[in-house]
């Protein structure tokens, strides 16, 4: 039995509602299966505020732009990021970034910033451009046979974040490496949260280990040269007063960075792909911009100007947001449109049931990059009704490496190629843990003469 729980009109507080056995079963399956739809159920039946009592833990759902504006902003640090995450993929992601609160988050976000600077984006976009450019035009691509988009993405933005990230090629370590990616990734969200032999989160600590020793093994190195990589600035980064991060907070930062970059960016990427297969008409109008740009080469005064290809990407992330769900800790009693909520609960926010509500978005379920124009201006009808990177303290801090190598993938597949989908096709997608097609997303590609 679980608890689900409504306002009680009296007390202003939650007032527990008896489920059955296969009923909460039902929701618990949808809940990782189909979070959009499992947040419009909810929604719909108890309103914006949900509570659930389940194996001796409290859920609390809340829906709306308010509610991630009262999660992402955090006034009086009623909720814990690390306290929520550590609970999810805090056994194979430990202490990252998004695994911190407070002064502690703010010092490694502080010193990340390092990674992050403008100079370092203009030499990463130089580094990745001949390497895209080769990777784009060396697809197997075959006439009247479709390419999986997905895992193709996949593999060029794990070679993309060993070179900018890493500052390397992987050789013959790169299959075995994007390998324990996968296996870390998946163990993030396991339905079975035993680690046994067999199971996924078992073999997604077993693929963190190896990926620390991976890490360990390197850092000599990058400690004592003068790299321009993402690894070699985590390792000489200092604050005002000389301190750097501890070996294995580099570790954990760079385990963390590089699953962050590359599977969300390849989300990312493999949903514009699928909707620009889908609306030709917008695949021409991005053909047009980036051939408007007059270069050959894109440079980073130029991504500014890819408005239109920006527009689509947005439309992308809101549709297929890439972290469909963002959960806190209440570390302290709080109140959310009047109702009482306790300490001690997991609070669940959902871009993706936010990304398709009528209050702030006309016909959020059509493909509309307009939505995005300065005429529009759909997603500034509430400061927090478009979320797609997280807000707050905890605004992803590589959302702007992440853009920019969104563009430059575009540029060149653009400019290379064009491309459609099996006819009558509609794409699975897997909305958790990472927005992803669940059969790799099929494409016929054609280069352009």
């Amino acid at each position: 039995m679980s608890d689900t729980a409504v306002l009680d009109s009296e007390t202003e507080e939650l007032r527990p509602l008896k489920l059955g056995f296969f009923e909460t079963l039902r929701l618990v399956r949808k809940s990782y299966a189909y979070p959009l739809e499992h947040a419009q159920e909810l929604q719909a039946r108890y309103g914006n505020a949900v509570m659930q009592k389940m194996a001796g833990r409290t859920f609390v759902h809340l829906f709306g732009a308010d509610a991630h504006r009262l999660a992402l902003i955090n006034e009086g640090q009623v909720f814990s990021n690390k306290k929520a995450w550590d609970q999810i993929i805090g056994r194979i992601f430990p202490n990252g970034l998004m695994l911190r609160d407070g002064d502690d988050h703010r010092y490694h976000r502080r010193l990340m910033q390092v990674g992050f600077k403008s100079g370092a984006m203009q030499r990463y976009l130089l580094e990745m451009e001949p390497q895209v450019q080769r990777a784009v035009a060396d697809w197997p691509v075959v006439p009247g046979q479709p390419l999986l988009a997905f895992p193709t993405f996949k593999q060029m933005t794990l070679d993309l974040a060993a070179t900018i990230f890493l500052g390397m090629d992987l050789g013959d370590e790169a299959t075995r490496l994007n390998d324990a990616f996968e296996a870390t990734v998946a163990a993030s969200m396991p339905k079975i949260p035993l680690a046994i032999p067999g199971t996924i989160l078992w073999r997604g600590i077993r693929a963190r280990e190896y990926m620390c020793e991976y890490f360990r093994g390197q850092l000599p190195a990058k400690r004592e040269g003068n790299g321009s990589d993402m690894f070699a600035l985590l390792c000489n980064a200092t604050d005002e007063d000389g301190n750097r991060y501890t070996d294995q907070e580099v570790i954990d930062h760079m385990n963390f960075l590089m699953m962050a970059a590359h599977d969300t960016t390849t989300s990312t990427l493999t949903s514009m792909t699928y909707a620009l297969a889908k609306h030709p008409e917008w695949q021409q109008r991005l053909l047009e911009e980036v051939e408007g740009l007059g270069v050959e080469h894109l440079r980073y005064e130029d991504l500014d100007r890819m408005q239109l290809t920006e527009w689509v990407m947005k439309e992308a992330l809101r549709m297929y947001p890439p972290l469909s769900t963002l959960p806190k800790y209440s570390v302290a009693p709080f109140e959310f449109e009047g109702l009482r909520i306790p300490a001690g609960a997991i609070v669940i926010t959902y871009p993706i049931h936010t990304h398709y509500m009528e209050t702030y978005w006309s016909e959020p379920g059509r493909f509309d990059p307009l939505r995005f124009s300065d005429e529009r201006a759909e997603h500034k009808r509430d400061p927090y009704c478009w979320v797609p990177f997280s807000g707050g303290a905890h605004m992803c801090i590589g959302l702007h490496f992440a853009i920019m190598q969104i563009k430059l993938v575009m540029f060149e597949m653009l400019r290379r190629y064009r491309w459609s989908l099996p006819e009558g096709y509609t794409m699975p997608v897997q909305q958790s843990p990472i927005s992803k097609p669940r059969d790799g997303l099929p494409v016929y590609f054609a280069p352009r003469s």
